[in-house]
């Protein structure tokens, strides 16, 4: 049988400030193949260019990635200031729409960093602009300098929700993560469970209560070292065995009834 497919969310990029493009990270197309073991197809976050059946009918289950623009306010209720950072409106148009409806589907698809923040929203949640400029809460955006180890090096703990699905899945109640965002969750949306914190009260972890589907999303990178990260590997292993139990589903033979 053929790998099943993952869709991950790419994201708007101009090369040298003109040529624009839709780029997606090596990082996250390497984890979706080598640890999920699925065919990584990258998809232009732009609703102008594909739809959502399109989308959910050719892929098994998505990622929605990380990515330098935050989701406009406006999809949560509020004005944007200059603390809310640069936006992409065009995939907030795609990502939004396709979490609810995945949802409501149950086909699998896993949050990271602000796709995380969109799973939120999506739900009905808010966020805040800078988690930084909040009394009391620690500095969580990539250090400005060094190599890409030491930007994606373990940062924090998160503690993860006795007997909850994380903890269940990664066999700890407590893991070390890296920590590269500014936003964060401020209001959880309709049916978001907050199942990790930092230490500073930042949610880390959610998964959507009574999604008939994967659904865990994190705050932080684990598409970074994914095959020997002992937090990392368990999640995007999970995410595999969920997109492949939703391929067979859809491939399996339709019994005829006499």
């Amino acid at each position: 049988m053929a790998r099943p497919i993952v869709g991950i969310i790419g994201n708007h990029h101009l090369i040298n400030d003109t040529y624009s493009t839709q780029a997606g990270g090596m990082m996250n197309i390497e984890a979706v193949s080598e640890v999920s073991g699925a065919l990584p197809l990258l998809v232009p976050a732009d609703p102008r260019f594909v739809s959502l059946p399109e989308l959910m009918e050719t892929c098994d289950g998505f990622l929605f990635t990380g990515g330098r623009p935050n989701v406009h306010p406006a999809e949560y209720g509020e004005e944007p200031t200059p603390a809310h950072g640069d936006f992409d409106r065009a995939r907030d148009g795609l990502t939004l729409p396709l979490i609810r409806a995945l949802v409501e589907r149950g086909q699998p698809f896993f949050g990271i960093c602000r796709g995380f923040q969109e799973v939120n929203v999506a739900m009905g949640g808010t966020l805040y602009p800078e988690i930084r400029d909040l009394p009391g809460r620690m500095n969580h955006r990539m250090p400005p300098d060094g190599t890409v180890e030491e930007k994606f090096a373990l940062r924090h703990m998160v503690r993860l929700t006795p007997d909850g699905p994380f903890a269940r899945l990664l066999g700890a109640s407590q893991v070390m993560t890296n920590t590269l965002h500014g936003q964060g969750i401020k209001t959880p949306g309709a049916r978001i469970v907050i199942d990790g914190h930092a230490p500073d009260g930042t949610p880390e972890a959610i998964f959507v209560r009574d999604a008939p589907g994967f659904t865990l999303s994190v705050q932080w990178h684990p598409e970074y070292n994914a095959a020997n990260d002992p937090v990392s590997r368990p999640l995007f292993q999970a995410f595999g065995e969920a997109v492949r139990a939703w391929a067979c589903t859809k491939h399996a033979p339709v019994r005829k009834t006499a």
